[in-house]
């Protein structure tokens, strides 16, 4: 039996039935990893140790006892360097980070306590702080559809480890499209989910409310167990919601209802000119939707410009991780001339918090009309790697508000929205859409990405390695 890019699903399903061995999984895993990582860069720390010895007694309880295992049960998964693994360093993509975390962020936690083994953890760039995942500590996380181009950011690495095949799924983390634009560059399915709907503890926010955790994966069905397992406020969290009425992945078995959709080619801030083929991909898709018996209707968003309150909020964020700093002097020198910018403008990110109910009644008007909206996640396919290169800290700036333009005003506004593959470019490169809804709409949203994937297959299409 071939192992090869098997979903997360499939993998739990066979270490139930005892078919395969969580031992096997992880094993086959770190091979893929030691073959492929030297060269894609997706992962900065490989537990082989951990991995092996989680496996083995996983198998070794389950060997032991007729008891209903754990929804994830062997399954190895991939976390993003900016989360807590027990004993691991946080790095958030930096070498000026040294210690080692005392216990498991709660979303880790909980993939633990539902079986998952953790077998690594993977590249960012520096802080998160810009949508490439290039590092001076770390390299140029390179795209497994074509090793020249970039994998996006800020979860680039674990993109890259789910498209690869070295694991089947992974945590990632979207403060500005940090989820939906590796996911959209790198073919694979990725959900920023409502604000609060998933613990970001030992933190109470993550970037003053910007950022949310969640999953990287193949398919839709893999992405909704994830959430399943991981979703839940604690009473610590700043932002709290109500639970889902049923669970995600009982929800994508059922269609949705005939839904009032927007297909708009805007951005709600400045953005490039859209290319030809996002277009395509976009009209393509709004196409199928229509098939599918929605009302697909072109139109515009509230105008509503993001980059204030976006840029303010990251800083507060970013300072905030900063405390964890030993050495200065290992820093990127772009993030040192950044510093003293993030301190200056990082008071603003409370203003933005305490304005948020104002904007979102501004902007969730068109929820009123629609029930989703479907738009670009960016305005271009993926670009070579090095986008970086040579850039100082305003030119930097300047690229990646360009590509977080259709993306940003969610995390602001705090709603789910997510990357939906849509083919690929003439050249063999990934294409996507990105759909919206409403707060709390997840269960929506989801249905209408597996009507997508029904009517669209993305995930038996995989890179040449």
């Amino acid at each position: 039996m071939s192992l090869d890019y098997l979903t997360v699903v499939e993998q739990a399903r066979l270490v139930a039935s005892r078919q395969v061995s969580s031992r096997e999984l992880v094993e086959h895993s770190l091979g893929l990893i030691a073959r492929h990582n030297p060269d894609l860069k997706a992962f900065t720390n490989v537990m082989v140790d951990e991995a092996q010895a989680q496996a083995d007694e996983l198998d070794g309880r389950l060997a032991r006892s007729n008891e209903t295992v754990g929804p994830l049960h062997g399954v190895p998964i991939a976390i993003k360097e900016e989360y807590d693994v027990k004993g691991q360093r946080t790095t958030f993509g930096t070498n000026a980070v040294s210690r080692p975390a005392k216990a498991d962020c709660e979303a880790v936690r909980r993939l633990r306590a539902a079986g998952a083994v953790i077998i690594g953890k993977t590249a960012m760039p520096e802080f998160g702080q810009w949508p490439f995942t290039e590092s001076t500590t770390y390299g140029y996380t390179r795209n497994p559809w074509n090793r020249a181009y970039s994998t996006a950011g800020s979860s680039g690495g674990t993109a890259a480890a789910v498209a690869s095949g070295m694991v089947a799924a992974g945590i990632g983390g979207d403060g500005g499209g940090s989820i939906r634009l590796p996911s959209a560059w790198c073919g694979l399915f990725g959900a920023k989910v409502q604000r609060g709907r998933v613990s970001p503890a030992p933190n109470k926010a993550l970037w003053r409310a910007l950022g949310v955790l969640g999953p990287l994966a193949r398919t839709v069905a893999d992405s909704a167990l994830m959430l399943d397992v991981m979703a839940g406020s604690l009473p610590s969290d700043k932002y709290q919601v109500e639970p889902w009425a049923e669970p995600l992945s009982t929800v994508i078995t059922r269609e949705p209802r005939r839904l009032r959709i927007l297909l708009t080619e805007a951005a709600p801030g400045a953005a490039p000119e859209l290319e030809a083929q996002t277009r395509a991909a976009l009209h393509r898709t709004a196409d199928t939707l229509a098939r599918l018996g929605h009302d697909v209707i072109e139109g515009e968003l509230p105008e509503y410009k993001p980059g204030i309150a976006m840029i303010g909020q990251m800083a507060g964020g970013v300072t905030d991780e900063f405390k964890q700093i030993d050495s200065v002097r290992l820093l990127e020198a772009r993030t040192r001339h950044a510093a003293p910018l993030y301190r200056l403008v990082s008071p603003v990110s409370t203003i933005a918090e305490d304005s948020a109910d104002a904007l979102a009644a501004k902007m969730f008007t068109v929820f009123d009309t629609y029930d989703a909206i479907l738009m670009p996640v960016t305005a271009h396919p993926p670009l070579r790697l090095g986008v970086l290169d040579g850039q100082g800290l305003i030119g930097t700036i300047r690229k990646s508000l360009a590509l977080t333009a259709y993306t940003a005003a969610w995390n602001v506004l705090g709603n789910p929205a997510a990357s939906i593959p849509a083919g690929f470019t003439a050249n063999g490169l990934p294409l996507a859409v990105q759909l919206v809804v409403a707060p709390m709409g997840e269960p929506l949203m989801f249905q209408v990405a597996a009507q997508l994937e029904q009517a669209a297959p993305w995930a038996g299409r995989h890179p040449t390695l």
